[in-house]
């Protein structure tokens, strides 16, 4: 296949100017590969695009250095077709004992089926690994019913089942530490924070309404060492509070996303905001 030199000179770069003048913020552009390469007019007018708005592009994958530098772009967000979501692990943490909510929670029925399988749907293929790490034999057992890898264990402390379920989850590039009890958790979001993470290898990811950090919490391998000897009862948010700087917030538009169910009374009003909303 040869470029046709003249179309990119009669075309293309005229579109890219049309595209540049335009008073919209987003352009898309289907593809940038080997034949765009032979026309250095053409590139540079990419470039200027690239510099004054929003651009989604398909990009060949390909080893040529013009290519490799859009891609190492300070400003760009890149998804890899091929494995978009990359080397990850995801730990469903599923140990707590319930007692402000009066027994264990996780098989509470909420619109229709337990709270512990809508977080299982939330995560569902997007890791290569995912386990629950849990003391309830019921809760293992419905796990196991549908097809999820479980961690059975009888440790006392918050600690002890991040650390276990670290170290049956690695190695992976990145962990998710996801609670069992937030029902509105989107499966959109938890993709976000995969690729959030793909592209900020070395930021602790995590949502947040406004301000207000929450779960669930996306940690680098760096971060793998420190996740295994927390003090007695912590958790992933005591090694983010540690390094702010490091920290990365997912915006949610929705509050309820990040609200878990301590309490009777917190699963009913999820349920209500739940049969409120569009559903689709």
């Amino acid at each position: 296949m040869m470029p046709a030199v003249y179309g990119f000179a009669a075309l293309g770069i005229p579109a890219l100017k049309r595209c540049i003048q335009w008073e919209g913020e987003w352009i898309s552009l289907d593809e940038i590969g080997y034949l765009e390469l032979s026309f250095g007019e053409y590139r540079q007018g990419l470039l200027r695009l690239l510099d004054c708005k929003r651009v989604i592009a398909v990009v060949r994958k390909q080893d040529h250095p013009f290519l490799l530098s859009l891609l190492e772009r300070e400003d760009a967000f890149v998804v890899d077709t091929d494995s978009p979501f990359g080397d990850s692990a995801c730990v469903i943490m599923a140990s707590g004992m319930g007692k402000r909510f009066g027994g264990s929670k996780l098989l509470a029925p909420f619109a229709g089926k337990p709270m512990l399988g809508w977080t299982l749907e939330a995560t569902r293929g997007l890791f290569r690994r995912r386990l629950v790490v849990t003391r309830s034999q019921e809760a293992a057992a419905y796990c196991r019913e549908q097809g999820v890898e479980v961690l059975l264990h009888s440790q006392p402390h918050r600690n002890d089942a991040l650390r276990l379920g670290l170290e049956a989850a690695a190695p992976a590039d990145h962990c998710l530490f996801c609670p069992a009890d937030q029902p509105l958790l989107s499966r959109d979001t938890v993709m976000a924070l995969i690729l959030l993470g793909q592209n900020l290898p070395d930021a602790i990811v995590r949502p947040g309404f406004g301000n207000v950090p929450g779960a669930p919490i996306l940690f680098p391998a760096r971060d793998y060492p420190e996740l295994s000897t927390l003090p007695e009862g912590k958790g992933g948010s005591y090694v983010a509070a540690g390094h702010p700087e490091r920290v990365h917030l997912l915006p949610v538009a929705d509050e309820k996303e990040l609200l878990d169910v301590d309490t009777r009374e917190r699963l009913e009003q999820l349920e209500g905001l739940y049969a409120a909303a569009p559903q689709g």
